[in-house]
């Protein structure tokens, strides 16, 4: 499935065609449990066998990707060479039209391994019943609420409509908790209005929404990078908030796979995981060659500018983003995306039940009664990424708590 350049250029360009997934959800999951122990016992249902040294039961791997820095550890593992350090046999990750495009790649398997919004992949599985396993986070924070330049506050986008990526994605999540806190309602359906202190949400798709905002379709977006950079470096928007600056190191993207594999081809999933935790220390350790790499100037992966692509790897000055607010953090010592792979257990269970407070378009109820720790896992497989982390130096290495725990950080 490579693509040639020529196709590349029209995929992106046609980024914005394709119709969303119908949200048609039907409910499932047990009785709710809302314990939000970070110290939860992890994923030991799946019974794998991890022979990392052992044969790969196949070598061909096809990555699907959308283009944005979401999907850096799955290019940088193809620029780097990783996957073939691992005995896998990987052509160039090809590149999908929307969310859409790249769900069904995954679920037609015309692709191995994709990365999902990981609220999508919890509705993939839970709503649709899909056999996908989340094998490792893909990235950390990497998103921001960009709006006009006149708008100072999210008070002031009452009245106005806002882009998102998906209904079932963490900028969806996170909007929506910086809406509530100032006493505003998010709508899906009618016009939006000052008074009535309401916001309308649209799904677009990323490329489409720095063109939207600067024809004034739209006031703002929530989005990954490097979009929001695009903004900033063409002077058409700003960065109110980091996404991060809300959910401290929290996962947006994540790498799923096909449950198949990862019961019987243990071997080939270890060396597909290995591979993106390895992206993942290359990626956190030299982000500016990273985004080269990632460029027309490097292996052609993201169609943006490499001056917007850098800046989305690296451009977190407090001495902007404080004053202005996009930061309201600074204690966190956060970064604008990190790397590492491990899905800790707290995150998913604290996603669950802000899902459960989000609005989306469509049935949701399948959302009542899922538990959120066997939710977790029923949905994860974290003993890849484990292997990984140990094999390349341990929990140290990506900077992650010894015991693999943590407790969820949520400041709107």
């Amino acid at each position: 499935m490579q693509v040639s350049r020529r196709k590349f250029i029209q995929l992106s360009a046609l980024a914005g065609a394709g119709a969303l997934l119908s949200p048609a959800l039907a409910a499932c999951g047990t009785s709710d449990d809302e314990s939000t122990s970070s110290t939860t016992s992890v994923n030991t249902s799946v019974a794998t066998s991890l022979k990392t040294n052992g044969n790969l039961e196949k070598t061909t791997l096809r990555v699907g990707y959308l283009p944005i820095t979401d999907a850096s550890p799955l290019l940088l593992a193809h620029a780097t060479g990783a996957y073939e350090k691992n005995g896998l046999q990987v052509e160039k990750p090809t590149l999908m039209r929307s969310w859409n495009t790249v769900a069904e790649a995954f679920q037609s398997k015309q692709v191995d391994i994709v990365h999902l919004l990981m609220p999508m992949a919890i509705w993939l599985r839970f709503s649709k019943n899909f056999p996908l396993k989340l094998v490792a986070w893909d990235h950390m924070d990497g998103s921001a609420l960009t709006v006009k330049d006149h708008i100072n506050s999210v008070a002031e986008l009452a009245g106005t409509t806002v882009a998102i990526p998906y209904w079932y994605s963490i900028h969806n999540v996170v909007l929506q908790m910086l809406l509530r806190k100032e006493g505003l309602q998010a709508i899906t359906l009618g016009e939006p209005s000052v008074s009535g202190k309401t916001v309308k949400l649209v799904v677009l798709p990323p490329p489409d929404m720095p063109v939207a905002l600067s024809n004034d379709s739209i006031s703002g977006y929530i989005v990954a990078d490097p979009f929001n950079a695009v903004a900033e470096v063409n002077n058409i928007g700003k960065v109110l908030r980091f996404t991060g600056d809300v959910w401290y190191k929290h996962a947006c993207c994540v790498a799923v796979m096909h449950e198949e594999d990862v019961v019987n081809n243990p071997n080939f999933t270890q060396a597909a995981v290995t591979s993106i935790a390895e992206a993942q220390l290359f990626a956190a350790n030299n982000k500016v060659e990273a985004a080269r790499l990632l460029s027309k100037d490097g292996g052609n992966y993201l169609p943006q500018p490499l001056k917007a692509i850098e800046y989305a790897m690296t451009h977190y000055d407090h001495s902007e983003y404080v004053p202005s607010g996009a930061i309201t953090h600074p204690e966190w010592d956060n970064q604008r995306i990190g790397f590492q792979p491990f899905p800790f257990p707290s995150y998913t269970q604290e996603l669950i039940k802000s899902l459960r407070e989000t609005i989306v378009e469509g049935d949701n109820s399948f959302l009542d009664n899922l538990n959120p720790l066997t939710a977790h896992q029923d949905l994860v497989n974290d003993n890849f990424a484990k292997t990984a982390i140990e094999k390349l130096g341990g929990t140290e290495k990506f900077n992650i708590p010894e015991d693999y725990t943590r407790t969820e950080i949520i400041s709107v």
